[in-house]
């Protein structure tokens, strides 16, 4: 099996600061977040499912069977900056507190998928399944887990193209293979295991992996009302009026030409580059949120294709 330095980022412990932080910076997203707590935690401890069976209506439901072969895998998809892999690094710091579990987040590098030597990719993904299985299998107890594991896969659609493109490699369909075949082995052990597939482009993953996805979550770009949250948390305390934040989430939404910011547009540049601007010599303004807002281009839309 190959090291796990080769297959994953550094593994992060959650809660962490900087990851719990960013969490809670993704203001208008509690619909999502909210689905996804409940998602993650019937996937992560199917006892607490089986207790509220029991509780709310005196036995285990028939309906209960139905999820035993979900798979535990969530797909993320949507335009970019839009928070998926923000959300998907950072939502086991919520799911820590609430279920008081330590939570290690997996990160798969890129460059599992090889450098295109035949069997490679399919050895090392077949090999960051088996990592977490046998880690999810020690953390299974009666009582419910005793730790809970994320892997997050970034740039998903590399890994997961659709087997039906034209052109596509036999390594690559093997790599897919591979993947279906990880997540088959999640579902049927049952282990305290999540995987969550980030994605620009869900039409070019393969049918069978979006079927094994317990859940899709599609994330857009905001809307008026969550850019004004989005503003009003960035802005506390620099005496910003209510009337400039208007302006600004007119400024930043769509029109005709363009479209509007996407959240990273938002906090990533709108924020700091008015912040620079105003740095060192005088405070942060209306005006000068006003002039960045005007100059910035949004993020240009991501246009899918599938061959």
């Amino acid at each position: 099996m190959a090291a796990v330095e080769d297959i994953f980022h550094p593994v992060v412990e959650l809660p962490e600061p900087v990851r719990a932080e960013r969490y809670q910076r993704l203001v208008g997203l509690d619909d999502v977040k909210d689905r996804l707590r409940r998602e993650a935690r019937l996937l992560a401890d199917p006892t607490s499912l089986r207790a509220w069976s029991l509780e709310h209506h005196g036995a285990e439901l028939p309906a209960l069977a139905l999820f035993a072969d979900r798979g535990p895998l969530f797909v993320f998809a949507g335009d970019v900056g839009a928070g998926k892999s923000a959300l998907a690094e950072s939502f086991g710091c919520d799911l820590s507190d609430r279920l008081d579990l330590p939570v290690y987040l997996y990160r798969l590098k890129l460059t599992a998928r090889g450098t295109g030597l035949v069997g490679e990719m399919t050895t090392l993904i077949g090999d960051a399944f088996g990592h977490l299985l046998a880690l999810g299998r020690k953390a299974r107890s009666a009582k419910g887990p005793t730790t809970l594991y994320i892997m997050v896969i970034d740039e998903a659609d590399a890994l997961a193209q659709s087997r039906a493109a034209e052109h596509m490699h036999h390594e690559d369909r093997a790599g897919v293979d591979a993947l279906l075949a990880g997540v088959d082995s999640l579902a049927g052990e049952g282990v305290p295991v999540l995987v969550v597939l980030c994605t620009n482009r869900e039409r070019a993953l393969d049918p069978a992996v979006t079927r094994r996805a317990a859940a899709t979550f599609q994330f857009g770009r905001p809307d008026d009302e969550q850019r004004r949250t989005v503003l009003n948390e960035a802005l506390n305390g620099t005496g910003v009026s209510s009337a400039t934040v208007a302006k600004l989430v007119t400024a930043t939404g769509p029109t005709e030409r363009q479209p509007g910011f996407t959240y990273s547009d938002l906090t990533q540049r709108l924020i700091p580059a008015a912040v620079l601007a105003a740095f060192p010599d005088k405070p942060l303004t209306d005006d000068t949120l006003l002039a960045v807002a005007r100059e910035l281009q949004p993020t240009p839309e991501f246009r899918e294709t599938v061959t």
